[in-house]
């Protein structure tokens, strides 16, 4: 057993309000320097919809992640004979019309107008050219655009929905949406470094947090094409590849990652999770539908005697098992299993979780009360405006099985709650409905806490970064940050 300790998220969707200030926050930060006008670390999408970069979910077009052949984990965008062709230009990379065409505005002709009958306007100017431009797109472009012809109906996740189905999400009283903050997900099992051909990429040994050495990026961009959730962006002035960092300089502080920080809806997350390393390659290689559970097996028990002291004896410090202990993604991925990974059929293992929003569902109102017409206490969920298999396809490999569980506990933590605090409901109905939902109201009531009532350390248990056992622990955090996208230590190198 070969343990390893991973700082993890969780997202919970059914808080998220849409308000970006996350992505406002980390643009602040990151994001604000010459070549990468055009890169969001952080975006919040509206689903359904076709996202940043658009369709970034369609890997018919983009090949990214992994696949299993003959057994076998492979690239999907890179081989030995791909390595060589590829090596200047991938073809399954996305364009700057796939994100968008960074503009500003030439205020100066608003300003210095000369007087006249015509009221002045800024035009658009591109940021990369400074030549004006027309507006097509931007990186929240079908933001709360549910039931749009043009994005929400060209969701790659309606894959497998009926005709009737796609008719009724596009219906006027049926629309229905909600909101997908993305972060780079720092997987267990990164394509984007497995893909590098300068060895620039690489996880942390301490965090397992994937960074970008910039000394070592070549820019052949292999990362970006490898990169399923498209979170790779490369710098047109650098010549470099760049992507969230999770505000690791932060972390090393104790301080929560900027867009976490900034969080208006408080559905953000982190704590750390102990895995089997050696484990890794045999859950991605499993069948797509086994993978959900098969990543929350290879996440280990941080109160196990034998884990404690398998990660002692791999370098893991004390305080960062006890960190493990109190982390409320474990409670979430492992204890209550209500928080899922995004498109885990990509086989990166992605170490941030998403607990699935609920949704309006369609019924009739009467002597106020409302018309249900079984006697399933879980019908609501069954008929809810967003189809299951949507949410299957985006957070089940496309199979519903694990969403469906995931709401119907999370439908029990309500009622649990509404019987007392409301007293509509009758606790012999909520006792039935917990025991459904294969939860108890002491676990309804953790729940609850942690998801309504939690206080900000108890939403982020940061655990000690121990830098002085670390690879690079003769640089100084803020400096050694240059090295992931800030700015250079050194002078850029280009070519071979």
């Amino acid at each position: 057993m070969n343990v390893r300790s991973q700082i993890a998220m969780v997202f919970h969707l059914d808080k998220c309000i849409g308000c970006h200030t996350c992505s406002i926050a980390c643009k602040n930060i990151w994001t604000d320097r010459k070549g990468t006008e055009y890169m969001w670390w952080n975006n919040v999408e509206t689903k359904p919809g076709t996202g940043y970069p658009t369709a970034w979910e369609d890997q018919e077009k983009y090949n990214g992640g992994w696949e299993v052949v003959d057994g076998k984990l492979r690239l999907r965008s890179q081989s030995k004979t791909k390595s060589v062709l590829n090596i200047f230009h991938h073809p399954n990379q996305p364009t700057i019309d796939d994100y968008y065409h960074p503009w500003t505005y030439d205020y100066q002709n608003l300003f210095n107008a000369p007087e006249g009958p015509d009221q002045p306007i800024a035009r658009p100017i591109s940021m990369i050219t400074g030549q004006p431009v027309s507006i097509e797109a931007g990186p929240n472009w079908d933001d709360d655009l549910g039931g749009s012809p043009v994005y929400a109906e060209n969701d790659p996740n309606l894959k497998g929905l009926s005709e009737e189905q796609r008719q009724q999400l596009s219906a006027v009283e049926r629309l229905v949406f909600f909101y997908f903050p993305r972060i780079c997900n720092h997987c267990l099992n990164p394509s984007c470094v497995a893909a590098c051909p300068s060895g620039a990429l690489y996880k942390r040994g301490e965090d397992g947090i994937v960074l970008v050495d910039q000394t070592r990026c070549r820019a052949w961009r292999a990362c970006i094409a490898a990169c399923p959730y498209k979170k790779v962006y490369f710098n047109w002035s650098t010549g470099k590849s760049e992507k969230c960092v999770l505000c690791y300089p932060r972390l090393e502080s104790g301080q929560a990652p900027a867009c976490f920080h900034s969080c208006v809806g408080r559905i953000r997350y982190l704590g750390v999770l102990l895995y089997d390393a050696d484990r890794i390659e045999e859950v991605a290689s499993m069948p797509a539908e086994e993978l959900v559970e098969a990543q929350r097996s290879l996440v280990l028990d941080p109160n196990d005697p034998e884990v404690i002291a398998a990660a002692r004896a791999n370098g893991v410090h004390d305080s960062v098992i006890e960190a493990a202990q109190r982390s409320p993604v474990y409670k979430f991925v492992k204890i209550w299993k209500i928080a899922l990974p995004p498109h885990i059929e990509y086989r990166t293992l992605p170490m941030l979780f998403y607990v699935p929003p609920m949704s309006p569902v369609m019924s009739n109102r009467g002597d106020h009360t409302v018309d249900s017409a079984t006697d399933d206490l879980f019908s609501d969920i069954e008929s809810a405006r967003i189809p299951m298999k949507f949410l299957g396809n985006l957070f089940g490999a496309g199979h519903d099985g694990k969403v469906r569980y995931a709401l119907r506990k999370q439908k029990a933590v309500r009622w649990y709650r509404r019987a007392l605090t409301v007293g509509d409901v009758d606790m012999a109905t909520v006792d039935r409905m917990l025991r459904e939902a294969d939860t108890t109201a002491e676990e309804a009531e953790a729940i609850y806490q942690l998801t309504s009532l939690c206080t900000f350390d108890e939403r982020f248990v940061i655990p000690p970064m121990h830098r002085e056992e670390a690879l690079q622990m003769l640089d100084d955090p803020m400096e050694h940050k240059q090295a992931a996208g800030f700015g250079f230590i050194a002078a850029p190198k280009r070519g071979v």
